[in-house]
């Protein structure tokens, strides 16, 4: 029996049916998952209207994605979730590495302090879809939810989208000027639209068990080469809130799923594993390997977000993290053009920038699923050579690949992004990198936090220009060889972390985003008046 209980959100009857509906909403979003959540709730904050339509009235059930990076708890703490986040999940930073019965290496993937967000919390998908739901009550006059709303047809016409949905109370239409597709890897709205991946599906399935349990494992991420216990495949364990464990067991290639999800058929696997019997089962899937994506995330006013638009093996946690990411990319944009503040064609970029995104999750993937599995005797000669050296060689480590971990990408050299000719410490493109610090009245700080979901005007030890463009905000951060005079907005660097990982004297331009789009010293009111035009997409120069 699942440990969580799945409480149904209600379905209401809506106005459309008593012949009151309202006009063409600005957004619409098809998929109540966390990836149309997130989406809902920035473009919230950023004043623009959403109505969000899942076929579903519950949250997502099974654990499914629970692997959160660094970079989007960060993202979910701006959207104000990512404190609870990291309340109610299990915080960790270590990975153990095994090769049969020896252990081959660790690595720590924080090893530096100043930083709000751990380097990854487990937290079941439910949860996150729940805090996100919460979160979106909030906005009751900007985001209008509807459960039980299933998508049933699409007309995508010039300046708007035209959607049929079907009730409870029978079918109904909505026109909105841009619709968001957050509806997962089997897409109606890519089934709709014709619309097909392009890539590689593996031969490899894996099974995966959530186990209710008493135990004492270390909140790390453990993964096995060939284990005693599951011999010659792969496997995978990771603790969650609630004293359950996600084990992920290699199968064969010729495995049938439904046959492979019985319980009679998991347990005594999972025996296996943990050495007695003692647990529940919690929930059991079976999944095969895949990387593919969409050649297009544009479709005229359709745009596809998270595994609507692409989807990878989940070694590596690139899946979940992959969809925030890119709504986090979209959403400003998407916003600035409804107000008319930025040109329609600022939305071809997000196309630019996460397709590159994409690319690099699937490379990824595709090579940890090479690496895990070797399809020929030289490749398993080779894997298992790297695993041998990689106990006391640093150089044979960088080559072990049980899944790269989920790292933002960088769009460094990207359209938006003015190029940098200093030998700055942050190149333009770059993801910004969390620092603690101090207000004006003495008061801790994090740095990602004061700069928040607009642009800013970042300057470490540096005073920002007296004219800036207008709604621009500066942010000062005073370090320890640079006292600022500027007001309202000064930071002090207690530290030295900020000037440590941004260079002293250093002026940057932030993005909505949070990236990096021009880096300067000492700028000009016109130099940085030119660098956000361009991320902006208002020019290319």
């Amino acid at each position: 029996m699942p440990r969580y209980v799945y409480k149904p959100f209600g379905y209401r009857r809506l106005p459309e049916f008593g012949g009151k509906g309202g006009a063409r909403c600005p957004v619409a979003i098809v998929g109540a998952g966390p990836v149309g959540l997130a989406a809902a709730i920035d473009l919230a904050l950023h004043g623009v209207r959403t109505v969000v339509l899942d076929d579903n009235d519950v949250v997502s059930i099974g654990s499914r994605a629970i692997c959160w990076s660094k970079r989007t708890l960060e993202i979910f703490d701006r959207l104000g979730v990512g404190e609870r986040m990291v309340e109610k999940g299990v915080t960790w930073k270590v990975g153990r590495l095994f090769h049969r019965d020896r252990e081959v290496w660790s690595f720590d993937l924080l090893p530096e302090l100043g930083h709000k967000m751990p380097a990854f919390v487990n937290l079941q998908q439910y949860y996150v879809e729940q805090y996100l739901a919460e979160r979106a009550a909030d906005f009751p006059d900007l985001i209008d939810l509807r459960w039980k709303n299933k998508v049933i047809g699409i007309e995508p016409l010039d300046d708007h989208v035209r959607i049929g949905i079907e009730t409870p109370d029978g079918p109904y239409g909505l026109e909105a000027s841009w619709l968001i597709a957050c509806d997962g890897a089997r897409s109606p709205v890519r089934g709709m639209l014709g619309l097909e991946f392009q890539g590689r599906v593996f031969e490899e399935r894996f099974l995966i068990a959530d186990v209710e349990m008493q135990a004492d494992f270390p909140s790390e991420r453990w993964f096995w080469f060939e284990p005693p216990f599951h011999s010659g495949q792969s496997a995978l364990l990771h603790k969650q809130p609630d004293n359950i464990y996600r084990i992920d067991l290699q199968l064969g290639s010729d495995a049938d799923p439904e046959e492979e999800k019985k319980p009679e058929n998991v347990i005594p696997r999972i025996e296996k594993v943990i050495g007695h019997r003692d647990f529940e089962l919690d929930w059991v899937s079976v999944y095969a390997f895949q990387c593919r994506r969409l050649e297009k995330f544009v479709h005229g006013r359709i745009v596809f977000a998270g595994d609507s638009a692409h989807i990878v093996s989940p070694f590596g946690a690139r899946g979940g993290n992959g969809g925030i990411q890119d709504v986090d990319n979209l959403v400003w944009k998407l916003a600035m053009v409804l107000k008319d503040s930025a040109p329609e064609s600022l939305i071809a970029t997000y196309e630019e920038e996460r397709i590159h995104g994409a690319d690099e999750n699937i490379l990824n993937s595709a090579r940890a699923t090479s690496f895990m599995t070797p399809k020929t005797e030289m490749e398993r000669i080779f894997r298992d050579s790297v695993l041998a050296l990689a106990v006391e060689h640093e150089f044979a480590r960088r080559l072990v690949n049980s899944g790269r971990l989920s790292r933002p990408c960088s769009l460094a050299g990207k359209s938006l992004q003015t190029p940098c000719d200093e030998d700055d410490t942050v190149t333009p493109g770059e993801p910004m990198t969390d620092a603690p610090l101090e207000d004006g009245e003495g008061r801790s700080r994090w740095l990602l936090n004061a700069v928040g979901g607009d642009f800013a005007l970042l300057c470490v030890g540096a005073e920002p220009p007296q004219e800036l463009p207008s709604g621009l905000r500066a942010i000062a951060v005073a370090t320890a060889s640079h006292r600022l005079v500027t007001g309202d907005l000064q930071f002090v660097d207690t530290t030295g972390a900020v000037a440590k990982r941004y260079g002293d004297g250093t002026t940057y331009l932030v993005r909505p985003d949070q990236h990096i789009a021009a880096s300067f010293r000492a700028p000009s009111s016109a130099a940085v008046k030119t660098a956000l035009e361009r991320a902006t997409g208002r020019t290319s120069e």
